[in-house]
């Protein structure tokens, strides 16, 4: 799966709980207070899930999910490929 289609990915599953005409792939929604704890648990799921990724205790920092470029940063990672 390439970078494009993760960022995709990410971008439809979090428009699909906020409401903004465009996401930016680099915009932290936590720190816009778009998004709370909540959506946080099941963004986690999601990545898991969509990934097939395991979420470690160690990943569970909140620079790892504020935005698309770091989600996809952190599948990458995950799955042991470069990322750009």
């Amino acid at each position: 799966m390439t970078t494009e289609v993760v960022k995709e990915k990410i971008r439809t599953f979090i428009q699909g709980y906020i409401q903004v005409p465009e996401l930016k792939d680099d915009e932290d929604y936590f720190a816009s207070r778009l998004v709370n704890s909540m959506f946080a648990m099941q963004l986690v799921l999601f990545v898991e899930k969509e990934f097939a990724v395991q979420v470690e205790s160690e990943d569970l920092e909140i620079s790892n999910f504020n935005s698309v470029n770091s989600i996809s940063g952190l599948v990458a990672r995950k799955n042991g490929v470069g990322h750009s």
